[in-house]
């Protein structure tokens, strides 16, 4: 009886200590795990502070944008394009009914800015730079009905004045 005694209260001491041990893990695992998503989200939160907004790509179609040597032709493409559709609401020395353009490709990403003239009813109710853009103007942009192409051919005319 003494042997099934003992054996009992061994086994039921090794079994809360492998417990205990088990739950001992847990915690290390725990606290490990909270520890690296606390260094990814600071990491994440650098590269955001030392790209700004430039990061922001926006919501719509365009996902990449190279920039090579100025497009004289696409420019001037886009300068026409830019008196239809733009003029009323941009001016490129001083905010008007919209935001200056001056300066643009410095703050904004170009993808950002294409996606924006091709998608603005999207990118005001889910980019938070759109969103900041239209409590500061109470206007919201106007869908110009641009082709992916005229929004390239803009983006070249506004590098020109940059």
């Amino acid at each position: 009886m003494k042997i099934k005694i003992l054996s009992l209260l061994t086994i039921t001491t090794l079994f809360f200590a492998s417990c205990s041990g088990e739950e001992k893990a847990k915690e290390v695992v725990n606290e490990v795990t909270e520890e690296v998503t606390e260094n990814v989200e600071d990491a994440v939160e650098e590269v955001v502070e030392a790209t700004g907004d430039m990061a922001n790509l926006g919501i719509g179609p365009i996902t990449s944008v190279e920039l090579d040597d100025l497009d004289p032709d696409l420019a001037d493409e886009g300068k026409e394009l830019y008196k239809t559709n733009c003029t009323a609401c941009h001016k490129f020395g001083k905010r008007y009914i919209g935001p200056a353009l001056s300066g643009l490709l410095d703050r904004r990403s170009p993808e950002w800015v294409m996606n924006m003239m091709l998608n603005p009813e999207e990118m005001i109710t889910k980019d938070p730079i759109a969103m900041e853009l239209l409590a500061e103007y109470s206007t919201q942009m106007a869908n110009q009905q641009l082709t992916e192409d005229d929004a390239r051919a803009i983006l070249e005319f506004i590098r020109t004045k940059d």
